[in-house]
């Protein structure tokens, strides 16, 4: 791995270690590594019985067949209900720690409005739902693999070397008139096989982090394709967009389909040398000591024993070999992940000009307020109101002008400005976007959003009917997709409904009647008047029948700005 790499490893893994429940953590982890160790312990053991049982073999030692097969069982037995309960533990680690670095990364991607600002800033974080639900499960599970499999092989390297290093004994080398003794032969052979081993590995492999990479942005792409079909599938039946949405599915398709062929060329050749070279383990040890065997120097059994502590051996140095596929893949997740977390740290840092305070009155006061677009364009320059309590104002003007911007700035999620924004102490605001959010669950949970405290039965009955949905009232505890199921313009009259259900003193409406007929839209206006007589309203529309319910027009022209009496009675 590269410095980067580490670097980003560790800045995604010291903060589950170091949280509140690191002792926890650290307990099961602890755990999970003392059992590995009881493993390689009994696997030690095993070997030794190789040698003394291939030894009892080769003497023809009935009477010890039966007491030694005995001993196996046990070991045997022993061995597996421990490594049953390594994994369980491992994979109980796996669940806290996926949970804790999960609830860390949904508090910060909603925090300020992250979520939003990412998309304000063009971010090339793609996908953030896919980092958060799947990478980061990723991480923690080949993370913990990892690291219990390299501890493990360090420490069956350090039992299983000095048993091979006395295993081997010494072989002599002619060179020239004289003999070379190499005490230890098996051991240096398999750190040299090892070794070779590791490095072709990497040279074979080292594209797959690339491909690993891609594959996911890909995949998650296609994915985010044919939902955004799910959720728009009326718009694109009205535009008989059938076609042009399956040439987006084959070409996104494709880029999949064109990935994972170069992954699994890439995934073929990896495949071929690391079971070569497995295969080849399994023999060389064997040809290396036929030498000292067939000279009598060793037993059967010691020739079976060196044979098992050279592959154990061989095994912990291979591990990189063994598992570049997943380390890859690791590599992988880490640069996903890394680069989620600097997006929605540079998405943070954003601080705006904009200065947002309570005020001392009941008024809305802006003050040399600017708002401009991310890339600096301005949007509208040096705006000096007072918009007092009860004020019915509708915002106009061309498109592009900066009339639903403004709204962004008055709630505070727009950052790029200056100047000064005083919001009247104490009284709720609610805003409602043109297109109204409906929440997952149920109607009544849809209704009270953002609330998670709904109103009585009776309250949201008569609020329904005022506002022309009563055949819902009794559909409150269906759970569907309300935003499939109610078209537009009973979604913005279900969003009418949530503002008599939370009763803000302040309403911010952007263009909140667009897919209504004008009566209907007369009623609603009118229903504001009588709930929230006392309410302060500010609109965002271009219809002129607008005007007939406000008493204020603040239009916004070319950077600049008028603010007048509306041209027809309130």
């Amino acid at each position: 791995m590269k410095l980067p790499l580490l670097r980003g490893f560790w800045q995604l893994f010291k903060g589950y270690w170091g949280s509140p429940e690191k002792w926890k953590a650290r307990g099961l982890l602890a755990a999970v590594i003392a059992l590995n160790l009881i493993m390689v312990y009994l696997l030690v053991r095993i070997n030794d019985w190789y040698r003394i049982f291939y030894d009892a073999l080769q003497a023809y030692d009935w009477a010890s067949f039966w007491p030694l097969i005995g001993e196996f069982t046990a070991l045997a037995f022993i061995y597996i209900i421990i490594a049953v309960y390594a994994v369980y533990l491992r994979q109980m680690l796996t669940i806290q720690w996926r949970t804790w670095m999960t609830e860390q990364y949904l508090t910060r991607w909603m925090h300020g409005q992250i979520y939003y600002r990412l998309q304000v800033l063009r971010s090339d974080t793609d996908n953030p739902d896919q980092r958060i639900s799947e990478d980061i499960n990723q991480f923690v599970s080949l993370t913990l693999s990892l690291l219990v499999g390299i501890l493990k092989q360090l420490t069956t390297l350090g039992a299983f070397s000095v048993v091979l290093w006395n295993l081997s004994g010494a072989i002599a080398v002619p060179i020239g008139d004289s003999e070379f003794k190499i005490y230890g032969y098996m051991f240096w052979l398999s750190l040299l096989y090892s070794g070779i081993g590791t490095y072709f590995v990497h040279i074979v492999g080292k594209k797959l982090i690339q491909l690993n990479f891609d594959q996911q942005r890909y995949e998650a792409d296609f994915r985010f394709s044919m939902m955004r079909v799910r959720e728009n599938s009326e718009s694109i039946a009205f535009y008989r967009g059938e076609m042009a949405e399956t040439v987006g599915f084959k070409e996104r398709f494709a880029n999949v389909i064109k990935n994972y062929w170069g992954l699994m060329r890439r995934t073929k050749l990896l495949n071929f040398y690391v079971n070569g070279y497995s295969q080849l383990a399994i023999i060389f040890p064997l040809v290396m000591a036929a030498p000292r065997y067939y000279a009598g120097e060793m037993a059967l059994g010691g020739l079976m024993q060196t044979t098992s502590a050279f592959g154990r051996v061989q095994d912990a140095l291979s591990f990189f070999v063994d598992s570049y596929g997943s380390l890859a893949e690791l590599a992988a997740v880490i640069q996903r992940l890394a680069g989620f977390t600097e997006h929605m740290e540079d998405a943070a840092q954003v601080k705006s000009d904009i200065v947002r305070g309570e005020g001392s009155t009941s008024a809305l006061v802006l003050q040399e307020l600017s708002i401009a677009l991310p890339d600096g364009a301005p949007l509208l320059t040096a705006c000096t109101l007072t918009l007092p309590a009860g004020s019915r104002i509708l915002v106009t003007g061309a498109s592009g002008a900066g009339k639903s911007t403004l709204l962004r700035a008055l709630a505070g999620i727009w950052p790029y400005g200056n100047g000064r924004i005083e919001l009247p102490a104490g009284e709720k605001r609610l805003f409602l976007p043109q297109r109204p959010y409906l929440a997952l669950g149920s109607l009544r949970r849809a209704l009270s959003y953002p609330r998670t405290a709904a109103a009585s039965d009776e309250e949201i009955s008569r609020i329904l009917d005022l506002v022309g949905l009563a055949h819902f009232a009794a559909r409150l505890d269906d759970v569907d997709d309300w935003s499939r199921i109610l078209s537009l313009g009973e979604q913005q009259r279900l969003a009418f409904a949530r503002i008599l259900i939370i009763r803000p003193s302040w309403i911010f409406l952007d263009e909140a009647t667009s897919a209504l007929d004008e009566p209907r839209e007369r009623a609603l206006y009118e229903l504001l008047h009588q709930e929230l007589p006392t309410a302060s309203i500010i609109s965002v529309g271009h219809r002129s029948t607008l005007f007939a319910f406000h008493d204020t027009e603040l239009h916004l022209n070319n950077q600049s700005y008028t603010y007048q009496e509306t041209p027809h009675d309130s």
